[in-house]
């Protein structure tokens, strides 16, 4: 049950009071102290691996204290506070301004969906006193820190550099399913980073304190750029789309991937190259590519890890993690490997038949752009739906099942495949000549 939304602003300061950096003999603790005044307080954890001989303790207090910044919206959704302190460190104003806009559009589905209405400039006071952290760093790193989320994505990526030296694989709290992603790339160097939030925040969340999705993300841009310092690495490495760059609610800025998009992936990239250190390179190696070529690619180059892959969030909360076949995940993955894994592949993966499932009708017309929200998940563009499911259609023969009916029924027009989503190519990627030339080699 929620709480009346008058009760909960009446919380309205939040204090990032402190963190410590603590040092054993291979890992390093980070934990941060915040606090909702007259509520609660919070100590949030962080456990990174390194490998690095050569550790400036101040520099990593400086890396320290901006995840810190990060994590901290994590506990500050619960009230929203209007002023938020900042006790342990000083930030300029442009430093106030791009932490701003992460918060604001990062948490852009989580405003919509508790239906509060506020502006970028006023949101959020943020105060800043105690320590500067101007410490810098000569950097020479090696090698690729590819971060891996356990999907269709980062395996792609995965394959596509496999062949590389001095590969790494990163994760944040890492599960089976990452580990046998990166057994089946061949790559035996992981840093995984064990991150536990506090019980407090989730007794809050039980109590009806205001809670939703955050820009994880975001979160990860910087404890990666730790990871990398920490471990001797040149190169962080995503796997996000094009794609990502779209919004959920058509007419406005809401974009449940926004941290993905490649805005912030810029704005990311001059925060650290300003700030952080200009040695360590951030960028999405899939960038150029559409969900659907991502798609292409994982069903006719990585059938090593179709057993082991993947996707769904509401899964992931099991152990072992399943594929729900309930979900907007599930269903948009299935759909966008089923030109070339229908019907008995893609089966074998997920278990079921999704598209005889009459019970995925709304979901599936959402993802086809039928309805006027998108689904709040990490799912493709309306058009490479609308694509992939035309071509099964095209290509499949026997009877159809519910949903490819429905579709045939109702909206199918093959002249959509007159795009060829199969070469399209986003110009608009940090790529440089050699990272794009891998890519343009499967797809060009």
């Amino acid at each position: 049950m929620k709480k009346d939304l008058d009760e909960i602003l009446k919380y309205d300061t939040f204090n990032f009071n402190s963190f410590n950096v603590n040092y054993s003999e291979d890992t390093i603790t980070l934990s941060f102290d915040y606090e909702i005044v007259g509520l609660e307080k919070f100590n949030h954890v962080l456990e990174l691996p390194y490998t690095s001989s050569n550790i400036n303790k101040e520099y990593v207090e400086k890396l320290a204290f901006n995840i810190g910044m990060l994590e901290l919206v994590n506990y500050w959704k619960s009230t929203i506070s209007k002023n938020v302190n900042i006790k342990c460190g000083m930030l300029d104003e442009e430093q106030i301004k791009f932490f701003k806009k992460v918060y604001f559009y990062g948490l852009g589905e989580f405003f919509y969906r508790n239906d509060i209405t506020n502006d970028i400039d006023s949101f959020m006071n943020i105060n800043c006193s105690g320590k500067v952290y101007d410490t810098d760093v000569n950097y020479s790193g090696v090698g690729n820190l590819i971060c891996i989320g356990g999907g269709k994505d980062s395996c792609v990526s995965l394959e596509l550099l496999k062949n590389e030296k001095d590969n790494s694989c990163f994760m944040i709290n890492p599960r089976t399913v990452h580990l046998d992603c990166c057994k089946a790339a061949g790559i035996d160097s992981i840093f995984g980073v064990k991150r536990v939030i506090d019980k407090n925040l989730i007794k809050l969340n039980d109590e009806g304190y205001l809670n939703g999705h955050v820009p994880f993300s975001a979160m990860i841009s910087f404890v990666s750029f730790l990871v990398a310092y920490l471990n001797n690495k040149k190169n962080i490495i995503l796997s996000n789309e094009s794609s990502a760059n779209q919004v959920n609610v058509l007419g406005t800025k809401i974009n449940h991937q926004y941290s993905k998009s490649y805005e912030y992936e810029l704005d990311f990239q001059n925060y650290s190259k300003k700030y952080l250190c200009k040695d360590i390179n951030y960028f999405s190696l899939l960038r150029p590519l559409s969900e659907y070529q991502i798609g292409m690619l994982f069903s006719k180059k990585c059938s090593n890890y179709f057993k082991v892959f993947k996707s769904c969030n509401l899964g992931s909360k099991e152990n072992p993690w399943i594929w729900c076949c309930k979900c907007p995940k599930c269903l948009f993955v299935f759909s966008l490997l089923s030109p070339y894994l229908y019907k008995d592949q893609l089966l074998d993966i997920f278990g079921t038949d999704m598209f005889d499932d009459s019970n995925n009708l709304q979901t599936f017309k959402e993802l086809l752009g039928k309805e006027n929200v998108k689904p709040f998940d990490c799912v493709g563009t309306f058009e490479e739906i609308n694509y992939a499911i035309t071509k099964t259609i095209k290509n499949y023969s026997s009877e159809l099942p519910y949903l490819l009916k429905y579709y045939k029924d109702n909206y199918y027009d093959e002249d959509i495949l007159n795009m060829d989503l199969e070469h399209s190519y986003n110009h608009e990627h940090s790529l440089d000549e050699y990272y794009e030339n891998i890519i343009k080699e499967v797809i060009l």
